[in-house]
């Protein structure tokens, strides 16, 4: 039985149903991953430093915030619309004009998410539990929804 019809929009709750909690596993997948990625991309960047005579060093401070916006960007709007996270937790993300989630909104939804958490803390993902389908407030700012894979 599909969940969905071929305009891709959600037929039932059933789209919905434990979304949150598989999100925030997926988000903890996700950032291992990352940290992950950084290994090889901090020995890159050393050795660019050397090549460069020390300019390339200046990299560092931004470095995490490239790995996790190439990460995200270019896993959320390839063919699966998900993050290997995601997807280990049968998630995906889904904008609600029904057109596939591009690098620059995928990058937009990531930066919302790190702003709004440094700014209004954490306790702003306590949104979820209020919203319809558990939408983040990032979610709502840029139209987008994850709903079940599987």
């Amino acid at each position: 039985m599909s969940m969905t019809r071929e305009d891709n929009y959600p037929l039932d709750w059933r789209a919905y149903q434990g979304v949150l909690s598989r999100r925030i596993f997926g988000f903890c997948i996700d950032y291992i991953i990352v940290a992950l990625l950084m290994l090889p991309a901090i020995v890159v960047v050393f050795f660019f430093g050397l090549i460069t005579f020390g300019l390339g060093f200046y990299l560092y401070p931004v470095l995490f915030f490239v790995v996790a916006g190439l990460y995200f960007g270019l896993s959320i709007s390839g063919p699966a619309q998900a993050t290997p996270g995601m997807r280990a937790m049968g998630l995906r993300m889904r904008r609600l004009d029904n057109q596939p989630i591009d690098f620059m909104v995928a990058l937009v939804h990531l930066a919302l998410f790190w702003i709004m958490n440094a700014v209004l803390t954490p306790l702003i993902l306590l949104a979820g539990l209020f919203t319809n389908h558990g939408r983040l407030v990032h979610d709502l700012l840029l139209g987008t929804e994850m709903i079940r894979a599987d």
